[in-house]
């Protein structure tokens, strides 16, 4: 996750909406003992240049940085849910932008798709506790959804729906032998053993289509559910045309690939291309409900 400006027509779970690495997380109980990571330090002011530029991330040494982010936004990447879990929370905190300059004791690990809430989130969670007086819990609330399930009758896959043959396991070290985590990879390729989210792009390899239901969850914004009864690990390639085009300048060395103004929309693309369909449904979700928050004070 790194430190980008984003336009504020999409964000991506609060990271760089160019290309970013997605951090998609599934709650999880905090550490043993109670004790959650918290920041050493933390700076939190409103916002008032209105320049239209968001930024929001980590950086070595233990720093967390965000520019002009809505409060929701915040709540979001803390707790990991998505807009639409959000219940309780006063306009306010959809319209009014914060700056935020943190600092954890060490460097903060960098959570991949999928992977379980983190360091991060905790550190968030209790900033927003601390300085917002943020007060919420967790509920059942049965609410619509999307739920993915194989779009033909002999549920053969799409062209861009593959089983991947790369033992993620084995290269991180996990359930096979030993071996490093792969790293980045160079610009336009698919990532190897993880996902990779643009504004009209999702390109994975070796994952879970439950990372992908969380993909499809934040673009759509409503939560989907694997119904497809496929396991195991995919390689993915899905391309579309957004509903709003990303709009203003992007930062200095980055540059989106073209997006065609006339390709197809997330539905049809996951149809085409994957073989897989979003059907409409209702189904019981968990969200979060906001019990009290407050403006913070300024530093």
């Amino acid at each position: 996750m790194t430190l980008k400006h984003i336009s504020t027509v999409a964000v991506c779970v609060g990271l760089a909406l160019a290309t970013c690495e997605l951090a998609l997380l599934r709650a999880q109980a905090p550490p043993p003992g109670g004790d959650k990571p918290k920041f050493e330090v933390a700076s939190v002011r409103q916002n008032t240049a209105d320049d239209g530029k968001v930024m929001i991330g980590i950086q070595p040494g233990g720093r967390f940085g965000a520019v002009n982010v809505p409060l929701w936004d915040l709540i979001r990447q803390a707790y990991a849910v998505q807009r639409t879990q959000i219940v309780g929370a006063p306009d306010w905190t959809e319209t009014t932008r914060f700056d935020i300059v943190a600092k954890a004791e060490g460097d903060i690990p960098r959570a991949g798709p999928g992977a379980p809430i983190g360091p991060l989130n905790f550190m968030l969670q209790d900033l927003l506790e601390d300085r917002f007086k943020l007060r919420a819990h967790r509920e059942t609330r049965e609410m619509p959804i999307y739920a993915l399930v194989p779009a033909r009758s002999d549920r053969q896959l799409g062209a861009g729906l593959r089983v991947s043959t790369v033992d993620c396991a084995a290269m991180r070290g996990r359930g096979g032998p030993a071996g490093s985590p792969p790293g980045p990879p160079p610009p336009g390729q698919r990532p190897l053993c993880g996902m990779r989210m643009g504004p009209h792009e999702v390109a994975a390899s070796g994952v879970l289509l439950v990372q992908l239901t969380q993909v499809l969850s934040q673009l759509t914004q409503r939560i989907v559910i694997d119904r497809t009864g496929l396991t195991g690990n995919f390689d993915i390639d899905l391309s579309f045309t957004p509903e709003r085009m990303p709009q203003g300048p992007m930062p200095p060395g980055v540059t989106l690939p073209p997006i065609d103004p006339n390709g197809p929309s997330l539905f049809t693309a996951v149809q085409e291309q994957l073989g897989l369909k979003l059907e409409s449904d209702r189904a019981p979700v968990e969200v979060l409900v906001i019990d009290h928050v407050e403006r913070p004070t300024p530093d």
